[in-house]
């Protein structure tokens, strides 16, 4: 994997790598640390907070990665040093105890991590030129790591303990450092400033409007990413079937990525985000309601192929116009700043205030609606 071994693989094949690699880490982290909080003894008010607080660092964690990233010429190196910290930062979790160190751990695991996949794709578009459509079928790589992560992880934890996952997420983290040691080197090349600066460029209302959407997308998902896991559990499914339901979901989001150059060939970027949104709308009302029903489930965890999947693609895709040259990696770090910072941490608390007050179906409703409320948003302004 890494040059410097003697293994020269081509730059989209190790691209692939990292983006398994990573999303393995995600796997296992994103549908079960929740649990593991629980299983820690934090009330779900706590856990939201906590959950909340890489959403709320993911404001301007981004932007300094992404600066940092520009300053230093070196992608590559920028990742590696991110994978490195969030190790250590993970490696931390086995020796805090209580509310207020934990948080503060998961904040800084939060902020190590923040840019990671924002630098990625800036660098995996830099490789791949005019041919951005390739994009799918690199990025598809971490939608099958996540499936082996979550399946595995999920049946390891229906016969050891929750708390077993720190182990779990160590392993896993590290090797998205070791892997990152051997991405594209592809240096930023210093070429003639991009046309319009940053704040020109977000002051154009179809921009504003576009991040206002991506946000509101972020805040639909706010209570799938807390809850999801823990509201399943509680309604009788084994941790087995919460990694198969998380599963479907990305096989779902598979496909689509395999799609996805034939969809902008025939569709408009406008067009896939307004169905996207669209599908939030629909699949977290039936999530909210329709938890008794296993085939009700499992058809909102296929809609998981818009609401993520056809979203992120065409979402990534509109930064990429939008943001020219010296400005692509900040226009990245910017999309993650407001739609999955900013966004993610309002959805994140809003679940933990509704939760436990209005009941899981008023909770899921909410965010059904903001999902349409993103649609219109796309309708009115978005031109893309």
């Amino acid at each position: 994997m890494n040059p410097a071994a003697g293994v020269v693989l081509p730059p989209p094949v190790r691209l692939a790598a990292f983006y398994f690699a990573y999303f393995c880490y995600l796997g296992a982290y994103a549908p079960f640390f929740s649990l593991y909080l629980a299983g820690k003894g934090f009330a779900s008010g706590e856990i939201a907070t906590m959950l909340a607080l890489p959403q709320f660092v993911r404001i301007f964690a981004p932007m300094a990665w992404g600066w940092l990233s520009d300053a230093t010429g070196s992608r590559r190196g920028v990742v590696a040093l991110s994978c490195a910290l969030t190790t250590l930062s993970v490696a931390t979790l086995f020796v805090v105890s209580g509310f207020l160190e934990t948080a503060m751990t998961v904040a800084l695991i939060g902020m190590c991590s923040a840019a990671v996949l924002s630098i990625v794709d800036a660098l995996t578009f830099s490789v791949l030129g005019a041919r951005t459509e390739r994009y799918g079928p690199i990025r598809l790589w971490g939608s099958i790591g996540f499936i082996i992560a979550v399946l595995s992880t999920g049946a390891l934890l229906d016969i050891v303990p929750v708390t077993r996952l720190l182990w779990v997420l160590c392993g896993l983290s590290l090797g998205t450092f070791l892997i990152a040691c051997g991405l594209p080197s592809h240096e930023v090349v210093r070429v003639a400033p991009a046309k319009g600066s940053l704040l020109s460029i977000l002051k154009r209302p179809e921009v504003s409007a576009f991040f206002a959407a991506c946000s509101a997308m972020t805040v639909a998902h706010g209570a799938l990413y807390v809850f999801y896991s823990i509201y399943l559990v509680a309604h009788g499914y084994s941790k087995t079937v919460v990694g198969l339901m998380w599963m479907i979901g990305v096989l779902a989001e598979i496909v689509v990525f395999i799609f996805m150059p034939a969809l902008v060939r025939r569709f408009s970027l406008r067009a896939i985000l307004l169905v996207s949104f669209l599908a939030a709308g629909v699949r977290f009302a039936v999530i909210g309601w329709g938890v008794d029903w296993l085939v009700l489930l499992v058809f909102a965890q296929l809609l998981h192929g818009a609401t993520f999947g056809s979203f992120h693609a065409a979402s990534i895709a509109v930064v990429h116009r939008l943001f020219e040259g010296p400005l692509q990696v900040r226009g990245q770090s910017l999309y993650m700043s407001l739609c999955y910072g900013l966004g993610g941490m309002a959805g994140t608390l809003l679940a933990g205030a509704t939760w436990d007050r209005f009941g899981a179906p008023i909770t899921f409703g909410i965010s059904a609606l903001a999902g349409l409320a993103g649609a219109a948003i796309v309708a009115w302004r978005v031109r893309v």
